[in-house]
């Protein structure tokens, strides 16, 4: 087998027997072996618990019973998220490692899917921050050059799939937490839209999503069509899809109107190489025949801004902590800032992401069917920069943090789909993505697009150097 195979190549091929979920799980653990000392992906593990899973999922495949999609193939899960058995400290020493009794909903979307859960991987604490450093377990290094970040937050869910210790990678986004690592590390992240994938709790007044991080296009469509089955418990659900993600995926996309935003909502400057980047995707899409033109989208304000940050704020606070005396100094500001807003404050600010949000959304299918960016307004920093800013100065601009979500986090808030491709690379050698932004339960079109850029660009051909740069 080859480690860097997708996901969905492997399931068909441990369908037809030609490899065996055993044999599937012994590589990948081998390769964390080898890989992960250096990149720091996988913080806990679960080895003996796998294998035997793997052995199980042998039995049926070998019983002729009916398989689930992804049975056999093993998925690490992101230290944000609940498993039964295993720890979930939020990647934090404030949170102890007490095994959890019940399992996230979203897992049991890939447990039922046929996945195998294979270890947990590394986040920022609580997950607001574009790196996956924490004093718990450490920092996450880049595997196309180790002396930087993932991104984060999902940045071990990256790491783990640019290294190939993971064929895709359970992730999370709350403002660019799939896409910045996806961009980072060379891969596709996909981040559906609101009430797409279901959850407990939709977090961050509704701005938080689960997915996965993946290098292929067809991945991230099988992927979400395994995650995204309705639940009916829920406040509400997305409307079920024309037909399944993974048909998109093979499908010719009808013209789209393209508008492209080069200049960062924040008003931050932008690396060449990050605009760079969005005129390549924008020029292969025009080349594939849509129309793409410059536009100035109306985007959220500052007091709308300023009003998430104090949600998210408001979630940190929220969190069911052991020690909250050990949290980091910028987390601990955020509990701060929380303390200092009153219930109405509350109130008026998520009133304001809805009203704004209304305005924003209704640009698409008007003005312009999809929104090509930049994923991310700088390229990937160094290990270490982000968190330092964060610490140091908890209250201040946190300029480098801030530019890596300048073109991501207005899409969480307007609950819209959006898409990090990996299509061009920095003068460091690191990746650069580019984002595509779709109207409101827009994943088809958004996948139908990034699997003819992927036909283009075929990053999925060019693997991370730090670990040797070939195929084990």
């Amino acid at each position: 087998m080859d480690l860097f195979d997708s996901a969905t190549s492997l399931a068909g091929a441990i369908r037809r027997r030609e490899i065996s979920p055993v044999e599937v799980v012994d590589a990948y653990l081998a390769r964390i072996d080898e890989a992960n000392p250096l990149i720091n992906a996988i913080v806990w593990r679960n080895d003996d618990e796998v294998r035997a899973a793997a052995r199980e999922a042998e039995r049926a495949l070998l019983a002729g019973g009916p398989l689930a999609p992804f049975h056999g193939v093993p998925i690490p899960i992101k230290d944000l998220s609940d498993v039964a058995g295993q720890p979930n400290t939020h990647s934090s020493l404030a949170i102890d490692a007490t095994p959890r009794s019940t399992t996230s909903l979203s897992v049991r979307k890939l447990q039922d899917a046929g996945f195998l859960l294979m270890g947990r991987t590394n986040s920022p604490e609580l997950g607001p921050l574009t790196v996956a450093e924490n004093q718990r377990h450490g920092k996450t290094r880049n595997p196309w050059n180790p002396d930087y970040t993932p991104g984060g937050s999902s940045g071990g869910a990256a790491a783990a799939v640019a290294a190939g210790m993971a064929p895709v990678a359970h992730a999370s986004d709350g403002g660019g937490s799939i896409r910045v690592p996806s961009s980072a590390c060379g891969l596709v992240g996909l981040k559906p839209s609101r009430g797409r994938v279901p959850q407990e709790v939709l977090a961050w007044e509704h701005s938080t999503v689960e997915g996965a991080i993946t290098r292929t296009v067809a991945d991230a469509a099988a992927v979400l069509d395994v995650m995204s089955e309705a639940d009916p418990l829920a406040w509400y659900s997305a409307p079920a899809p024309e037909r399944p993600f993974a048909v998109e995926a093979g499908r010719d996309p009808r013209k789209t109107r393209i508008g492209v935003l080069l200049q960062a909502p924040t008003g931050l400057p932008v690396d060449p190489e990050c605009i760079e980047a969005a005129r390549r995707l924008a020029g292969a899409l025009e080349a594939a025949g849509h129309e793409v033109f410059d536009v100035s989208p109306l985007l959220f304000s500052r007091e709308a801004i300023d009003a998430f940050q104090v949600i998210v704020s408001a979630s940190v606070w929220a969190t069911p902590f052991d020690d909250v005396s050990k949290v980091d100094p910028y987390i601990a500001h955020r509990i701060q800032q929380a303390e200092g807003f009153h219930a109405g404050l509350y109130a008026q600010a998520a009133a304001l992401l809805q009203i704004e949000s209304r305005r924003i959304v209704a640009q698409w299918g008007r003005d312009f069917d999809v929104l090509l960016t930049p994923t991310m307004a700088t390229t990937t920093p160094p290990v270490g920069v982000v968190l330092d800013e964060a610490n140091l100065d908890p209250a201040g601009p946190r300029l480098t943090e801030l530019r890596m979500i300048s073109f991501t986090s207005f899409c969480n808030m307007a609950g819209l789909p959006a898409i990090s491709l990996p299509v061009h690379a920095a003068s460091t050698g690191l990746p650069v993505g580019a984002q595509l932004v779709g109207a409101p339960f827009g994943e088809g079109r958004l996948v139908a697009l990034a699997a003819q850029a992927e036909a283009h660009f075929r990053w999925q051909e060019q693997l991370a150097p730090a670990l040797s740069g070939a195929r084990p």
